[in-house]
């Protein structure tokens, strides 16, 4: 099933519901094989947030002072 577009909270969101369901039942997402279901859902959440175009670290820099 393709990812949904978009860089919206709900979308990213259900784009890593979908691929770890697909974890669940093939035991892969994409082309890589995670051997746990920690591990699955760290690499979905990189595939989501990358198809989105964004990063993890999304906190503003503190300034200098």
């Amino acid at each position: 099933m393709p990812l949904k577009k978009g860089a919206s909270q709900t979308v990213i969101s259900s784009n890593i519901k979908a691929l770890v369901h697909e974890w669940e039942e093939d035991g892969s997402i994409g082309s890589s094989h995670p051997a746990t279901k920690q591990k699955a859902v760290k690499q979905a959440v990189a595939i989501s947030l990358k198809k989105a175009g964004k990063n993890r670290n999304t906190q503003p820099r503190k300034r200098e002072k």
